[in-house]
């Protein structure tokens, strides 16, 4: 059922009108005893989920007896972090989600199914994980919310994704993060089908009917200032919800381009990407825009480490950035990679395939550490001197050298590609 649905790549939803429609909503579902809030972590502030969240414990107050945020593989928030994303609400209402051990299995998805929509790429069954405080709660409303953009694993982010992976275990994610990259992430980017929509609607249909679960997604982008505002607003608890959301997402996130470019610099946020887990975004949301022999150069003051857990760092230090094909023979070789998909994808994830260069400009992180995953290292100093933040515009900039830059502010909000590289 859609409850709500509102937007257009000229809309602008302010705070009061988010307040709103929330609150109507909420009305028409009717009188609920216990609920549940899912929104996305700090590695999602901009998609306005946190003010939303607020709205959620203004209108159920003690009602709202839990927050879970989706993290995934992600760290916990932070103290400081939940105050600034979700002001108001009492730190002993949030859970935090461990994705190794607090789960419940509501069956799998059969390894023919995803065969099949993999083209043959994977074969494999795919377990349909939640955190069981989704099972075992007793909740009568349970809200997932966040932010609709082009995703690398799913194609489209958020809707279900939002359960199985940010509230799911380590093989499901592990192996659908695989399942995307085997696939091809051209072949995905800013699609709302995907092969790995395809086995996480699977799992929906037929395994998690019984959760009561309702979506509420944004759409943001950017107004002729570049401020980040509200495009859209989609409510519901079924696809039709996520595929109105995606298809205003693709109008507005997703930059298609004349010409290929031939240097992109990347601003990465130090308080959002403190691991090349993250970071890699830049990659991939600007890889289909690159030129052959071009250069990403992406400027990461918060750069610290390349995994957001421990294992997976080991992983990306032990294995580093190879091409696809590499990595597809390092994980039929190894077992730890073999028994760490989600790993051996992310390397896929940050790979140019050898197409075009990868300069990383590190806050934190060394030269070495930098060039022993196969990245290009340069001077963060240096390069915020030569491409200052402040003084460039997303899009094309003209230097004082008369280099023509491609520059982007953050790569989470956006996809990037030319006309000629992208595969519909």
């Amino acid at each position: 059922m859609l409850y709500y649905a509102k937007g257009s790549e000229n809309e602008v939803i302010n705070s009061q009108e988010l307040r709103e429609a929330l609150f109507t909503v909420f009305e028409k579902i009717g009188e609920k005893k216990k609920v549940l809030a899912l929104p996305p972590d700090f590695t999602r502030y901009h998609s306005r989920a946190g003010e939303l969240t607020t709205f959620v414990y203004e209108y159920f107050k003690e009602k709202l007896t839990d927050v879970l945020p989706a993290l995934g593989t992600h760290f916990a928030m932070t103290e400081k972090e939940i105050d600034k994303m979700f002001p108001g609400i009492p730190h002993d209402l949030f859970r935090v989600h461990n994705w190794r051990e607090d789960l419940e299995t509501l069956g799998y998805v059969p390894s023919e199914f995803v065969k099949e929509v993999s083209d043959g790429k994977v074969d494999y069954d795919w377990p349909a994980q939640v955190n069981k405080l989704l099972v075992d709660g007793g909740f009568d409303l349970i809200l997932s919310i966040g932010q609709v953009v082009p995703h690398e694993v799913v194609g489209m982010a958020n809707y279900n994704k939002n359960i199985f992976v940010g509230t799911g275990g380590s093989e499901g994610i592990n192996k659908s993060h695989f399942l995307g990259a085997a696939y091809g992430m051209e072949k995905m980017m800013g699609r709302a089908d995907t092969p790995v929509r395809k086995v996480l609607n699977y799992a929906s249909d037929n395994f998690a009917k019984h959760l009561p679960i309702v979506y509420i997604q944004t759409v943001i982008g950017k107004d002729e200032n570049g401020k980040l505002v509200v495009r859209g607003l989609f409510i519901g608890n079924d696809f039709e919800c996520f595929k109105l959301a995606a298809d205003l997402s693709l109008k507005v996130n997703f930059e298609m381009l004349d010409k290929p470019l031939k240097k992109v610099v990347v601003f990465l946020d130090p308080t959002e990407f403190k691991s090349t887990w993250l970071g890699n975004k830049s990659v991939y949301r600007t890889r289909m825009a690159i030129e052959d022999d071009g250069e990403l150069i992406v400027l990461a003051p918060g750069l610290r480490e390349f995994g957001e857990d421990p294992g997976i760092d080991k992983l990306i230090r032990k294995y580093g950035y190879v091409t696809t094909p590499e990595v597809l023979e390092l994980v039929d070789k190894n077992d730890d990679l073999k028994n760490n998909l989600s790993a051996a994808a992310h390397l896929i994830h940050g790979s140019s395939e050898g197409r075009f260069k990868i300069t990383y400009c590190p806050g934190k992180l060394t030269k070495e550490e930098i060039e022993s995953v196969n990245f290009n290292y340069s001077e963060l100093d240096e390069m915020l001197k030569k491409y200052n933040p402040e003084k460039l515009n997303d899009g094309f900039n003209t230097m004082p050298d008369g280099e023509e830059i491609f520059y982007i502010s953050n790569p989470a909000l956006g996809l990037w590609a030319w006309k000629e590289k992208f595969i519909d």
